[in-house]
């Protein structure tokens, strides 16, 4: 790992952003030092996540070196290499460059932990968990998270989730997640497989690839000129540890928040999954855990690591509650859609002001509204998950379910442009 200290920006090792919101994040995190059966900080583990700041995911950053050589240079990796690899593997690349092969040397050398059936298991409880895991992914996994300078401040300045393309991202993030609940879609890809195939297989193991590098590519353009000394490293092993946990540990926290009962069994596959994910997108094993207790003790640590909110944080939780009237509703009139987009707009401010609370709405700039939301969701998803899901053909019914959902949330957030995930520039 390259470190700030290395680089000799931060002789500490620890950006200024380093637990200077921990009084906050205290309060905060209280559920989770009850769940994570917290009785004091753990110091040793606060310092790693501090070094953390500073390390990056070095086979991307060569990756990405490489990609931003001039024409020419010995060692240059091509977009078109790098698209050859991701459809089918780096052996269908002729005479790939060293970064390119060691790139995905590593992506495609499974570990011995990863154990498919699991995963596949872990996919289909995320299917089933339908329009719950969108909510709990959007209001907590991301809104949540803009409470915290850093990534936000990254996010304004690549302009990925601000203005006009604020319902594209969100999308591309909703397809990313949806392409996790397909049998087999994390499985790599095999000689002369791809996408054009029309098979579903590896199709999440390509698109979470392609982040990966996409991250890489962000860090190497703006590490010269981002503010390391403040922020650490614009995409560090920290934030993407502070990612994982929201996208594991706080999507089981918070669907069960909304009714639905996920057993120990189902969230054992859940986090096995993401594990297995969060590896593949350069996460250091220090931070890749499959017990759910464990995620929430590191989540409540990287909690107390966290700066203050920022100015960018209001502006990517309000353009991301403005997109809500900006969203196409598949099956409704033309008419309709506004008021569609008005009841969705006000059901996201009902949910957020429960799991967020008035202060934090307050901080982000949002207007609170009544739990009105959560008062009909959590008892239709208790009935719903509880009768349905004491059988197999219950439970298939709701993973069927789950996956028209996802599509319709999709093509709400696409309309008819094609679905993708960041296109790599030419």
């Amino acid at each position: 790992m390259t470190t700030l200290a290395q680089q000799g920006t931060q002789p500490t090792g620890f950006p200024t952003r380093f637990r200077e919101g921990e009084a906050r994040g205290r309060r905060l995190g209280r559920p989770l030092r009850l769940l994570g059966r917290i009785d004091e900080v753990d110091e040793e583990l606060m310092e790693r996540i501090g070094r953390a700041f500073g390390e990056r995911d070095e086979a991307g950053a060569r990756l990405a070196e490489a990609i931003r050589m001039r024409a020419g240079t010995a060692g240059k990796v091509t977009m078109g290499q790098l698209r050859t690899a991701l459809e089918h593997g780096v052996a269908a690349v002729e005479s790939p460059p060293p970064a390119l092969a060691e790139f995905f040397a590593q992506v495609e050398a499974t570990p011995d932990w990863v154990d498919w059936d699991l995963v596949d298991e872990g996919g289909r409880v995320f299917a089933r968990l339908g329009q719950n895991a969108a909510d709990v992914l959007l209001q907590l996994s991301l809104i949540s998270g803009y409470r915290f300078g850093g990534p936000p401040d990254l996010l304004v300045a690549t302009g990925g989730l601000t203005g006009g393309t604020t319902r594209r991202r969100l999308g591309e993030t909703q397809h990313w997640a949806a392409s996790l609940r397909r049998p087999g879609a994390l499985r790599p890809p095999e000689p002369g497989s791809g996408s054009s195939s029309g098979s579903s297989s590896g199709e999440a193991w390509r698109l979470t690839v392609h982040v990966r590098a996409m991250h890489a590519l962000v860090n190497a353009g703006f590490e010269q000129r981002w503010d390391t000394r403040r922020w650490g490293l614009p995409i560090n092993q920290a934030d993407q540890a502070a990612t994982l946990g929201l996208f594991d540990g706080v999507l089981i926290i918070g669907c069960r928040a909304l009714g639905v009962p996920i057993s120990r069994q189902d969230a054992r596959a859940l986090m096995h999954l993401w594990k297995y994910v969060g590896w593949l997108m350069g996460v250091d094993e220090d931070f890749l855990v499959d017990d759910e207790w464990e995620r929430h003790r590191i989540n409540y640590h990287v909690l107390l690591s966290q700066a203050e909110i920022s100015e960018a944080g209001p502006q990517l939780a309000q353009a991301a509650v403005r997109v809500q009237r900006e969203r196409r509703y598949p099956g409704w009139p033309g008419p309709l859609q506004r008021v569609r987009g008005w009841y969705e707009t006000e059901r996201l401010l009902s949910m957020l002001t429960v799991f967020l609370g008035p202060r934090s709405m307050h901080e982000l700039g949002l207007p609170t509204r009544p739990p009105w939301a959560h008062a009909y969701v959590v008892p239709l998803n208790l009935v719903r998950y509880r009768v349905l899901g004491r059988t197999a053909k219950g439970r298939d019914r709701l993973e069927r379910r789950g996956r028209r959902q996802a599509d319709t949330l999709l093509a709400g957030y696409f309309g008819g442009e094609h679905a993708s995930v960041g296109n790599l520039p030419e």
